[in-house]
């Protein structure tokens, strides 16, 4: 489980194929400021909020494998670039976000990204599979980011939900590299999912 509270900004800085191209890719990433002496191999690590397993690591970097399947349900891990990054956390922690799962539900499209005063605000387009998720006030991970939902404006074939930036989020992750229509990794609210099962599940 995660928190999603970025505890570094880390870089993919290297991309190997695992056999053919269909198979998926391993990333080397440099963990910034990320502390590694605590990981193991077979630790997770999320990367833009997708869970991802340490297959092998150094004192100042960590490599990933992440399958085809992933890399056509994410956005963010098929190319250079920095990336949110932590580490799973333990019961000793505080859970300074919300109950997070590691698990891309769908990919967003930025409509907007612009600063309000002091505060960014930032507009994404979410998959309509996805609305009944997303409420005002409820929380949502984006790129690895625990976020409150500020507005929802319900369309025929998407869903628009707005969210409000501190300058420190901004500063602390690469949500500052955002533009209109790039494309985000979300996760829903843990707990909705639940509440969502079992209210449509005819054994209820």
């Amino acid at each position: 489980m995660f928190t999603g509270i970025v505890a570094a900004v880390g870089k993919i800085t290297a991309i190997s194929p695992l056999g053919d191209a269909a198979a998926g890719h391993r990333l080397t990433v440099a963990a910034g400021g990320l502390p590694l002496a605590d990981v193991a191999l077979g630790d997770s690590i999320t990367l833009n909020g997708a869970c991802m397993t340490v297959v092998a690591k150094t004192d100042q970097e960590f490599q990933v494998d992440v399958s085809r399947e992933s890399l056509n349900c994410t956005a963010g891990l098929d190319a250079i670039g920095e990336v949110n990054l932590e580490k799973a956390v333990t019961l000793s922690e505080r859970l300074g976000g919300h109950l997070v799962s590691g698990h891309v539900d769908g990919l967003g499209t930025v409509q907007k990204f612009e600063q309000v005063g002091e505060s960014w605000l930032l507009v994404v387009d979410a998959p309509s599979d996805l609305a009944k998720y997303i409420a005002v006030k409820g929380s949502i991970v984006i790129n690895g980011v625990s976020l409150t939902v500020n507005t929802v404006n319900d369309r025929d074939a998407s869903c628009a939900f707005s969210v409000n930036l501190i300058p420190h989020t901004v500063q602390v992750t690469t949500l500052k590299h955002l533009k209109a229509g790039s494309k985000v990794n979300l996760e829903i609210d843990l707990i909705a999912r639940y509440v969502e099962r079992m209210l449509s599940s005819p054994h209820k």
